[in-house]
This record gives structure tokens, C-alpha cells and sequence, in this order.
């Protein structure tokens, strides 16, 4: 190679065959071509024969691609940084070894970083075998974001693309220490110090590869180690970046991400020693970076979680994470316009924790009542040609449930309730007025609220949804139910001078729904047998 490339890209090696053969294939069929391409590759001591295939690609291409091989370091580090002080490209892409590039990708990298002046490009990214990669940041184009104001600090591995400038302006290297997350002081001070900072987010870039054997570093190292490793990284930040919004803008990641994983359904089954480090580690990061504003845009789950670990109330801890993972979320205790998830060390002054700390602030907690609302019967109750929907169900608050309502719904809920399986209405909603004869009353267990609903029935034809109200926290959701495989009510017709027909089943959802419409009696001729057809509307409830 003579002229100087556009880019050069630094792949660190250890053990990732056979995904480093599509690596490589994807770097040397770049449609950026080879004179303007330079690839060093570092080999951190191979033992699967990693190092012989990258000497292969070097031999094949001996004027595109560098080898070298060191000893074992232990992370992507240091291979990372024996490759910078090698690189001569105008900009340095870095790709894991075990991923690969979409055929385009470095000639509209570079193209858009010159069109746009920009320091960093962030390309789209997408996860393969099931890798989670972070999506928020990708839904258009964008010449020039900010670190502090959009889904950036969510997407800071070193798969961008940097002007090697800046690189060697603010002499940016990897900390060799970090066996987890060595990139993220790179990125965050790549960002921070960047003139201009761009997304190209309408062709995929890099496909980021969930290995078979789960050997990507990330998933290897254990808790104490991750810790360790976010606690330097939430260092680095707090080091570049004054202590305000700006700094909570990045940290919010690290609370969300990194440091509520150590804090999962794993954490009961570690020794007693482990959990009570984990605790101690997060108290110090707790004190020192989660700051009132951090706090109250945290879910509650998480906020009690950190609570708990900051108090270092392990054992009540440890009983929420059992309990939730075994039962699902704690009920809720309405008071008022206020929601407080029950978890242990709810106001137990043996933890000492706020109200707040318990309360829900503003977030949606759809999927939690949807989880808690369990049908229990139904059945049909006639009185001359009225007839009544009796339906029992058990709702998962506790407390003031007097916003409570069952209702017949027309109407499809939106997609956007399929996921959380419920939904929040808009600001201002109230619940319905209740239909019929209703009535709440509180479970024995001290967890649950019995709902018992008499529905009327219009006789029409209509398709209805059973549906739940509740306000919680000062927003009204509105809760599908589902059937959950218990027997319907079998249907039935009544009327006399107009009659009709009822049915209850469950859609194809699960969620039940009740169905009437007229009978019309046909005659095809003089002495043919009555027959009954039930219309029913094309149109189908969701």
C-alpha cells in the first residue's frame, strides 16, 4: 500500500473461529476496495488456530492486511491499542472479530463523515443469534446529535467510526485493566471532546454476533468483575464531564444497564459474601453518582433494588428478587392519587427507606397490571329479557381500588398494547362509569382485590371486549382479560319477540370476548324444516 487510506480497520483476535473467517471476508469484500482499505488485525495469543487464519488472509493480501501476534492480555485492550499506534487511515474503524460488516458499510461511513465534517459516525447496527443491540439510535439519519440528549449513551461500543485526528489529538487509548467495557472510556471521551458526531442509520452496518458457545467476553466475566469494570467507567465520565444533567444524561446507561444486571434473578443463588461486596460497591456508586433526578426517573423496581443494596439490606434483598422471580411483580397500594409497589422493607424501619423510594414516579406500569389481573369465572344471569355478564376477577393492588371498573368494550385495543398486554390511556382519562351492578372488596391475602361485575348486555350485534379500568398513580389503564384456558359460559339465546344470541370465548389473543347477534328465522319454501342463522360481523375484535 502507498497512498494513504481512508480507513483502517482494527480487529482484536483471541479464539473466534470460525466467525473470524466471515470477518475477515466481510473486510476484504468492502466495496470501499482495497486501495483505500487497511485492516491490522492483532492476534492476543490464539489457541483454536485464529493466528494461522489471519496469517493466511496476510499472505493472500499482503498489501491490505497486518498481522501481529502477542501473548495473552486478558481483553480486547491492549490488541486494540498495539493496532492504533500502527494505524494510518484518516479514520479507524474497529470491528470484534467474531462480527462482521455489511458489503457497503466503510465507503458510506466515510462518505457521510466527509459530507458532514463529522468526528464520529455511528453506523446501524443489528444483533445476530439473538445479540441484543440497542435500537433507539437508529431510526433516521442524523448529520449532528448530541451525546446528552439522545439514545448515544446506550449505544457506546467502539463499532463507530472515528476521525483518527481526533484519536491522537486527545492521544485516546484503552484502559488495559478493563477486561469488561474497555471500550466505553474510548467512546465517551471520543464523543465528548468530537467537533460533530453523525448516525447513519439507513443501511446496516455491522452485524454484531451472539456466538454459539455465548464465549463473547461480555458474557464470561462475573459479577464482582463487572462491578469493578463499570465502577472505573462511571470514574472516566464523572472525570469529563461536570456533575449536573449532563453527567446524569450518560450515567442514566450505567443504572439502567450494567449495574440493575448484577441485581437479577442470579443474585439470590450467589454466596452470602458475594452479595454483601455487590452491595457494598453499589452504596459507594449510589452515593457518589445517583443523584434526586436520577432517582425519580429510575422504574420502581430498579429504585428498590438500589435502595435495598444501598442500605445494605441483603437479606430483604435477596426475598424481592426470589419473590418477584417466582411470583411476579408485588401488588400495588393505592392511596389516593399515590402507587407504592409492595416489596419487603416497605416501610420497615429495621431498612429505613422513603415512601419514594417505593412509589411509582411517572412510568408505565401497563405489563405489571396486566400480569396481576386473573380471571376467575363467568357465566350468564337472565331476568326476563335482560341479561347480565357475572364475571369474577382478582386485580393485584391493594388499598383504595375504588377507580376499579369491568366493562363491555367495543373496539380493538391498539397494537401497542400487545406487548405489555394493557395499555396507560392518554393524560386527562378517567375510568368508565361502572355498568351495572359492581363490587370490590380485598383478598384474604392481602394482595389482591376481588372484583365482581354485572354486566348489562345489550341485545345487538356486537363484538365486546372484557376489559378492566384502574387508576394507578394518577394515570388510568386499561387492562384486556384474558381467559387463561378457564371454561366459558356456554352460549345462550334469549328474547322472545326479538330474540338473540351470547357467546363468550377467548380471541386469538386469549382475551375474552363476548359476542351477540340477532337470530332471524328463514323459510325457503311451503313445508321446509325452520332453520335459525346467527349473523355475525366480519369485522373481528382484538
Amino acid at each position: 500500500m502507498t497512498a494513504r487510506p481512508d480507513v483502517t480497520v482494527i480487529v482484536a483476535v483471541y479464539n473466534t473461529m470460525p466467525y473470524l473467517t466471515e470477518c475477515l471476508n466481510s473486510l476484504l469484500n468492502q466495496s470501499i476496495g482495497a486501495g483505500r482499505l487497511e485492516v491490522i488485525a492483532v492476534d492476543d495469543g490464539s489457541t483454536d488456530g485464529s493466528g494461522r487464519e489471519l496469517d493466511r488472509f496476510a499472505a493472500d493480501h499482503p498489501e491490505t492486511v497486518t498481522v501481529l501476534h502477542q501473548p495473552n492480555s486478558g481483553g480486547p485492550a491492549a490488541p486494540s491499542n498495539r493496532a492504533l499506534d500502527l494505524a494510518t487511515g484518516r479514520f479507524v474503524y474497529f470491528v470484534g472479530s467474531d462480527d462482521h460488516l455489511g458489503p457497503e458499510a466503510l465507503e458510506r461511513l466515510v462518505a457521510y463523515a466527509d459530507a458532514h465534517e463529522s468526528d464520529v459516525v455511528v453506523g446501524r447496527m443489528v444483533g445476530v443469534n439473538g445479540r441484543y443491540v440497542h435500537q433507539k439510535l437508529y431510526t433516521a439519519n442524523a448529520p449532528d446529535i448530541s451525546l446528552y440528549d439522545s439514545p448515544l449513551p446506550f449505544t457506546l461500543s467502539n463499532t463507530k467510526l472515528f476521525r483518527r485526528e481526533l484519536i491522537e489529538k486527545y492521544r485516546l487509548r484503552f484502559p488495559e485493566d478493563l477486561p469488561v467495557g474497555s471500550d466505553q472510556p474510548f467512546t465517551v471521551e471520543a464523543c465528548v471532546r468530537a467537533r460533530r458526531i453523525s448516525v447513519l442509520a439507513d443501511y446496516i452496518c455491522y452485524y454484531a454476533v451472539k456466538r454459539g458457545d455465548a464465549g463473547n467476553i461480555t458474557y464470561r466475566a462475573d459479577h464482582l468483575d463487572r462491578l469493578r469494570c463499570t465502577a472505573r467507567i462511571m470514574e472516566h465520565v464523572a472525570g469529563l464531564v461536570p456533575a449536573g444533567p449532563r453527567r446524569d444524561a450518560l450515567l442514566a446507561r450505567h443504572f439502567t444497564w450494567e449495574l440493575s444486571k448484577l441485581l437479577l434473578a442470579d443474585f439470590p443463588s450467589l454466596d452470602l459474601g458475594t452479595r454483601r461486596k455487590l452491595c457494598d460497591g453499589l452504596a459507594l456508586l449510589l452515593e457518589a453518582y445517583y443523584t434526586d433526578a436520577l432517582r425519580d426517573a429510575t422504574g420502581v423496581r430498579r429504585r428498590v433494588r438500589f435502595g435495598l443494596a444501598r442500605r445494605g439490606a441483603v437479606d430483604a434483598l435477596t426475598r424481592a428478587i426470589e419473590d418477584e422471580t417466582a411470583h411476579g411483580a408485588p401488588p400495588f397500594l393505592l392511596e389516593g392519587d399515590r402507587a407504592f409497589a409492595l416489596y419487603p422493607g416497605f416501610r420497615d424501619p429495621a431498612v429505613g427507606l422513603d415512601d419514594r423510594t417505593f412509589e411509582v414516579l411517572g412510568e408505565t406500569v401497563a405489563g405489571r397490571l396486566a400480569a396481576g389481573t386473573r380471571f376467575e369465572s363467568a357465566d350468564w344471569e337472565q331476568e326476563g329479557t335482560d341479561l347480565r355478564l357475572s364475571v369474577r376477577l382478582r386485580l393485584r393492588v391493594t388499598g383504595d381500588a375504588s377507580s376499579a371498573v369491568v366493562a363491555l368494550v367495543q373496539g380493538a385495543m391498539p397494537p401497542s398494547a400487545d406487548r405489555p398486554g394493557a395499555r396507560r390511556l392518554p393524560r386527562g382519562s378517567v375510568s368508565p362509569p361502572a355498568p351495572g351492578d359492581f363490587g370490590a372488596v380485598a383478598a384474604g391475602d392481602g394482595r389482591h382485590t376481588l372484583l365482581r361485575a354485572l354486566v348489562p348486555v345489550p341485545a345487538e350485534q356486537a363484538r365486546k371486549g372484557v376489559r378492566v379500568y384502574v387508576a394507578v398513580a394518577g394515570a388510568v389503564y386499561e387492562i384486556p382479560v384474558r381467559t387463561e384456558g378457564l371454561p366459558m359460559p356456554l352460549a345462550r339465546r334469549w328474547g322472545e319477540e326479538d330474540p338473540h344470541r351470547v357467546a363468550a370465548r377467548p380471541n386469538n389473543k386469549g382475551r375474552l370476548v363476548i359476542t351477540t347477534a340477532p337470530l332471524v328465522e328463514h323459510r325457503a319454501g311451503p313445508g321446509t324444516r325452520l332453520w335459525r342463522r346467527l349473523r355475525t360481523r366480519r369485522k373481528r375484535s382484538r
